[in-house]
């Protein structure tokens, strides 16, 4: 790893990792870009962004603390060598302005539990919250920005192109940056439970209209 760096970079420097590496294929909302380089060549990056939600933000550790709210909303590498995803977001956390409020989620959809944040000492606060959303088939496109961009009437009169589906649940993951007093408080203003990291593998299925979330547990 000593060869290894993390330096922060420009959000569209992120653009073709994430729209041809990144499962999701979609440009989020980016305020801070940090890559990892082995002497000049870039491997990977991980990026951070205001939440899409603001109801989020506020529900984290209150209204009064919504503004330190970011989401480690990407993290894409080239090879993903032993510790590599684990060093890029340690030392990238050390980068952000402070204090900050990171959340971050393991999609269990695509099979992904967060054993890398659990590598960098997140916090796990449990699976994400029951909720459907709007989507349109064969898209990526978030579904604030549907409805922002279609009323419902018309999404309902379009149902070969618009679909209202349950949204697969995600291990949700916090960590706080900042100083020993900083960290105390909003740890202290946390409104999420804290709980035992999972283990195993998380895999979602469709059984009607209903999502199963099943875990696979490591013996």
């Amino acid at each position: 790893m000593s060869n290894l760096k993390v330096l922060p970079i420009k959000s569209v420097d992120t653009y073709n990792w994430l729209l041809k590496k990144h499962y999701a294929k979609r440009i989020p909302n980016i305020t801070n870009a940090f890559g990892l380089f082995d002497e000049s060549e870039l491997i990977g990056v991980v990026t951070y962004g205001i939440p899409p939600s603001p109801a989020l933000c506020m529900g984290v550790c209150g209204e009064e603390h919504a503004s330190k709210v970011v989401e480690l909303n990407r993290l894409c590498l080239q090879d993903n060598d032993k510790n590599q995803s684990s060093f890029l977001i340690s030392q990238s956390l050390k980068m952000l302005p402070k204090p900050k409020i990171v959340i971050s989620y393991a999609d269990i959809s695509q099979g992904h539990v967060g054993y890398v944040y659990q590598a960098t000492n997140f916090l796990y606060t449990g699976l994400s919250a029951k909720r459907t959303e709007w989507r349109i088939i064969g898209s990526n496109l978030h579904s604030k920005t549907i409805t922002e961009q279609s009323t419902i009437e018309e999404r309902k009169s379009n149902p070969d192109k618009y679909e209202y589906i349950d949204r697969p649940r995600k291990h949700r993951y916090i960590y706080i940056v900042g100083s020993k007093k900083d960290r105390k408080l909003l740890t202290k203003s946390l409104n999420y439970d804290q709980f035992p990291y999972p283990k195993g593998e998380t895999k979602q299925y469709n059984s009607g209209s209903k999502v199963i979330t099943q875990m696979v547990l490591e013996l």
